[in-house]
């Protein structure tokens, strides 16, 4: 491995069994990025580089087989970019950035860095190559279908867009929407209004809002109209000008429902349709519109599908494992 030099640290690499590679941090602030709270992050990177670490003083060094050492080499170089750039790596982040690194060590974080999806409570940006190539794709399409499992930013993302485009001024409002479908449950009886009974399936969609923009902000949105959220049902009938509209658990839409949804936005507005095709609660023998959508959609013009994988999820990493272990059910029994 090459030796790569920052002003804040140096990577140097000694080409002996045990392979080696020192990290010198030259800044407090790079050494406390990276070896802040050592236990636990040198936990995390022996795990998912297969390394031994160690530190003295304001030396780092792995220990190991050389491919995985230059590997952990190569992140390490890559956060010190990030760090000499002025961004703070929470542990998330840096959880993350390390699992990626380890899946893909051409990965260009800084590539990923310079995308700010939206400045809110936090600088929101994409976490790996599919999610900006998402971001990208709702940037550039007037329509974009976002396929995935759970936990890999499909709807955190769009709604960051979203946010953006209000305070760009791109857009009046933002809608958000989903079918009011149980995940394989009979819940029964629902007492209050009717917003009151839907709102248990558009929960996920506050969430998000609440986490970008804050509680207060973001019910100033709501009760002022700016930002309305909606189930599906609610949408026959409408002509959504100047919008920025996300469907969220699309896979749950029939036919019938998203080809309604999909004939409502007017001039100048955008439209987001997310969904994971594995996580279908239809009633049996009940066609989802999702993936009938996209495959009669995909090649228009203004259309764009994205992927994410279960590389891409942004939640605990045993989701990413779960995702897996259920997916090869699905190959071994198909």
């Amino acid at each position: 491995m090459s030796e790569e030099l920052a002003s804040i640290g140096a990577v140097h690499a000694f080409h002996k069994a045990p392979y080696r590679l020192d990290v010198q941090f030259f800044s407090e602030t790079a050494m406390r990025e990276i070896v802040g709270n050592i236990e636990k992050k040198r936990k995390l990177m022996e795990s998912v580089f297969s390394v031994s670490l160690h530190q003295s003083g304001d030396l780092l060094f792995a220990l190991g087989e050389k491919k995985p050492v230059e590997r952990w080499g190569g992140a390490i170089a890559q956060l010190l970019a990030l760090i000499e750039k002025g961004h703070m790596l929470r542990f998330p982040d840096f959880s993350q950035y390390c699992r990626l690194m380890a899946r893909e060590p051409d990965v260009d974080l800084l590539a990923l860095q310079k995308e700010c999806i939206f400045s809110g409570k936090r600088n929101i940006y994409p976490r790996s190559p599919r999610q900006l190539t998402y971001y990208k794709s709702m940037q550039r399409n007037d329509l974009v279908f976002g396929v995935g499992p759970a936990g890999t930013g499909k709807t955190y993302l769009a709604m960051a867009m979203a946010l953006d485009c209000l305070h760009k001024e791109q857009v009046r409002k933002i809608i958000l929407c989903r079918p009011a479908v149980e995940a394989g449950e009979k819940l029964g009886f629902l007492p209050g209004d009717l917003m009151e009974k839907v709102d248990p399936y558009l929960r996920p969609l506050y969430d998000a809002l609440y986490d970008l923009v804050g509680m207060e902000k973001g019910n100033r949105y709501l009760e002022r109209g700016i930002i309305e959220v909606a189930p599906l049902a609610f949408m026959r009938g409408r002509t959504l000008e100047h919008s920025f509209i996300i469907l969220d658990e699309a896979q749950n839409t029939t036919t019938e429902q998203i080809k309604m949804f999909l004939t409502r936005f007017g001039m100048g507005s955008k439209v987001i349709v997310n969904g994971d095709p594995s996580q279908v609660d239809l009633p049996p023998r009940q066609r989802s519109g999702f993936s009938h959508a996209i495959n009669l959609l995909r090649d228009i013009e203004g259309v764009a599908v994205a992927q994410l994988t279960a590389d891409d999820v942004v939640r605990h990493p045993l989701v990413a494992r779960i995702i897996r272990a259920y997916a090869k059910e699905r190959s071994n029994a198909s």
